[in-house]
């Protein structure tokens, strides 16, 4: 516990996280962008024949000084609709949720940083077997000035059109994903307090609980990049604002979370660390002999709190 104390010791307050998001929303607000809505629909022989080819689609966004990065648009049966907004795991995976537009909901999937793309993930990061996105490192590296900072102000950039749109209604817009889909939810939720949050649900949720989280699984990632500093509690310092457990007296929307009792890359024991600091509607469900993967457990659990909350 000594130890823990310590590392969180370089954790920033409540004011300077306020001062954090503050800059990321205004950087999104401020962004030079070109979108481009493109004809892909991303279907292919390969995935089947889509009978709403002409409605899903793809966004290209373009910030100037930036690598585009690409949204996957998914509108509801029926407008206008409630948005959900979903980000991905740490593999960068596009992913498609027709199942959600069919019950009501704008599904917009956004990867940042040009990390995914319709042609697929960029094979400059895959080195010696294995993604080496530099999103995790960057922000350890430079106190979250960057990395994570530039990621979360992607997906505001590609809300922000999302909710500018005629057939999406205003103030209703909820995030969701697994792993560090899960974690960058939570992120999303604290930084769109206040700007039309209505729920969150986050799937065995990655970047929760760094001190606790000592290395094992998926945590690795942040002591490699820590190790590689002089100044080790600087680095901290970067992990503490991306840290969800920073960002709970922000989450007072409802908020789902899920764990998996076999999960060794996201540990069960840091998300009830989570839930227990919540101080709103919350749900949690350990889901037992699941390890870490998408499940369609989560899928069900998440169509549910969308219904009563977004």
């Amino acid at each position: 516990m000594g130890k823990e104390a310590n590392e969180r010791n370089h954790y920033p307050g409540s004011d300077e996280i306020e001062r954090w998001l503050a800059a990321i929303w205004q950087a999104a607000c401020d962004a030079d962008c070109r979108i481009e809505e493109l004809p892909l629909h991303g279907f292919s022989h390969r995935l089947g024949i889509h009978h709403a080819e002409e409605e899903f689609r793809y966004i290209r966004f373009t910030i100037a000084g930036q690598n585009p990065f690409y949204a996957y648009w998914q509108p509801a049966a029926s407008a206008p609709a409630p948005l959900l907004v979903h980000v991905p795991g740490y593999g960068s995976e596009i992913s498609t949720h027709p199942e959600l537009a069919a019950i009501g909901f704008h599904v917009l999937h956004v990867s940042p940083l040009g990390y995914g793309t319709p042609e697929g993930p960029d094979e400059s990061m895959f080195v010696d077997g294995i993604w080496q996105w530099p999103v995790l490192p960057d922000t350890i590296a430079s106190s979250a000035t960057k990395g994570y900072n530039d990621w979360l102000m992607n997906v505001a950039v590609a809300v922000r059109w999302a909710t500018s749109r005629s057939d999406t209604l205003p103030n209703r817009v909820s995030f969701f994903g697994t792993s560090q889909g899960g974690g960058a939810s939570l992120l999303l939720g604290s930084l769109f307090r206040d700007r039309g949050v209505r729920c969150v649900a986050a799937d065995l949720p990655y970047l929760t609980n760094f001190p606790l989280a000592d290395g094992r699984g998926g945590y690795r990632k942040a002591w490699r990049a820590l190790d590689k500093l002089e100044d080790r509690g600087a680095g901290w310092v970067g992990l503490g604002y991306i840290d969800t457990l920073s960002h709970t007296d922000r989450l007072t929307c409802p908020v789902l979370l899920t764990a998996g009792s076999a999960d060794e890359t996201t540990p069960a024991d840091t998300i009830e660390s989570l839930f227990a600091r919540l101080p709103g509607t919350r749900s949690y469900t350990l889901l037992n002999g699941v390890g870490h993967r998408y499940t369609r457990e989560f899928i069900h659990l998440a169509a549910a709190w969308f219904r009563l909350y977004a």
